[in-house]
């Protein structure tokens, strides 16, 4: 048999450090991924606020415009 039991312990502890490079990689990368998930949910909320006030200053602007006209048109 060629296993885990005939390798070497040098062979064997740098097995089993790469394996925990692997794992401290894979923890680091699933935080950074929580992060960018919670950043990226932040920002498409702050885009549809931005988005609704963009709307209603343009409501607002047109609103405002309208009543221009019609006051030019009155006198």
């Amino acid at each position: 048999m060629n296993g885990i039991e005939n390798m070497p312990d040098n062979e064997l502890k740098s097995l089993e450090s790469k394996v925990n490079d692997l794992v401290n990689a894979c923890m680091h990368l699933k935080q950074e991924n929580q992060t960018l998930r919670t950043s990226q949910d932040d920002l498409v909320s702050e885009r549809a606020s931005l988005i609704e006030k963009t709307e209603l200053a343009r409501n607002r602007v047109e609103a405002m415009i309208s009543r221009l006209k019609s006051l030019e048109e009155n006198t």
